[in-house]
């Protein structure tokens, strides 16, 4: 993943897709910020890993269709602060893209807080 990147650069910090909190107890780690650890380490990118919060759990994506999987994260997540990511180009990273419910409500919520611009990388795309 992290050899993929030169094309995205330059960014000025990289975000996972943050889990909400039961999940993550559920679960014990987040894929996304492993793969964002690994490349903003291989990259020398900023990791920013507790500012994009998930504030509403929600099911699953993987049980739900398209317009489901809308539906179930909007407005799940905040930007604590905003400042922080104010006229910023930022790196998400999540594990797999399907329909891109995830990516573009994180990037909607990063760009309504001030982000000048959100580049999404994924691991993997699901058909």
């Amino acid at each position: 993943m992290a050899e993929h990147v030169n094309v995205l650069l330059p960014v000025d910090m990289i975000m996972p897709v943050p889990l909400h909190r039961t999940r993550l107890r559920t679960r014990g780690f987040n894929q996304s910020l492993l793969l964002a650890h690994q490349v903003g380490r291989h990259k020398g990118i900023r990791l920013v890993m507790d500012n994009l919060v998930r504030v509403r759990a929600t099911r699953p994506q993987v049980e739900l269709n398209g317009i489901e999987r809308k539906r179930n994260v909007a407005g799940a997540f905040l930007v604590r602060r905003p400042e922080e990511v104010r006229e910023r180009h930022i790196l998400l990273v999540d594990d797999v893209f399907t329909t891109g419910a995830t990516l573009e409500e994180c990037a909607s919520t990063l760009k309504e807080s001030g982000a000048s611009r959100v580049t999404a990388l994924t691991l993997a795309r699901a058909g």
